[in-house]
């Protein structure tokens, strides 16, 4: 199928069962009852343009996905890790010519290597609230490994904090920005920016600050 070409997108209702039944299957892994809005998507691609490598984790019903392609990401440059099995073959299907792998996130090193160089951008929807520490520090340590020097992790979390603590961003010499908040999602949804540590970069620990400005919350008057 050429990039060009629309695949069929399943309706809403369809997409919230399957992702319902797939909080039933394993609450764990997939952490959220309902599945990421369009607005969460909107925020995960920002950024994204034709011609970047991306890699995805945690396809889930294909919002995400789906936001990917609509930035111009060349099918045969987008790889998706989806540990549930039933999703993975779901997006098989909605997704024909797109690198789908029925993988644990934790094993991207793995498969890092299906793209024809380092990921531009790796976006995430996975609960990372949820991983254990070792979990955390080893899917960090393959991310940081699979991206290009220049390269971005997007990350989102459903309370106003980075998903990946200080320390974590400490021992990989990176930073967290945040992107925006999908106040509209449910629930409500922040979408931060990781990266390789600059000169000048805002530290972790300011974000929240920083988001609640950008809705004139705590402004300081001039």
């Amino acid at each position: 199928m050429a990039d060009g070409e629309q695949t069929k997108k399943p309706s809403g209702w369809y997409q919230h069962a399957k992702f319902f039944f797939g909080w039933l299957r394993n609450p764990r892994a997939v952490g959220a009852v309902f599945p990421s809005g369009p607005s969460v998507g909107k925020l995960l691609v920002t950024g994204v343009r034709p011609g970047a490598r991306v890699i995805e984790l945690g396809g889930g019903t294909g919002t995400v996905t789906q936001a990917i392609l609509d930035a111009g990401v060349s099918r045969e440059d987008l790889l998706v890790l989806e540990k549930d099995a039933t999703f993975a073959k779901f997006l098989k299907r909605r997704f024909p010519g797109v690198k789908i792998i029925n993988a644990d996130a934790v094993t991207l090193d793995r498969y890092a290597g299906e793209l024809s160089g380092p990921a531009d951008f790796v976006i995430s929807g996975l609960p990372l609230l949820l991983f254990s520490s070792a979990e955390k520090a080893q899917l960090l340590e393959h991310v940081f490994a699979a991206l290009a020097p220049t390269g971005r992790f997007h990350q989102f979390s459903y309370v106003a904090r980075c998903a990946v603590p200080a320390e974590n961003l400490r021992a990989l010499g990176a930073c967290a920005s945040l992107i925006g908040v999908a106040l509209f999602n449910v629930p409500p949804a922040f979408v931060y920016r990781l990266r390789k540590s600059v000169a000048g970069a805002q530290p972790e620990q300011s974000l929240l600050r920083t988001s609640l400005r950008k809705f004139g919350i705590g402004r300081r008057a001039s």
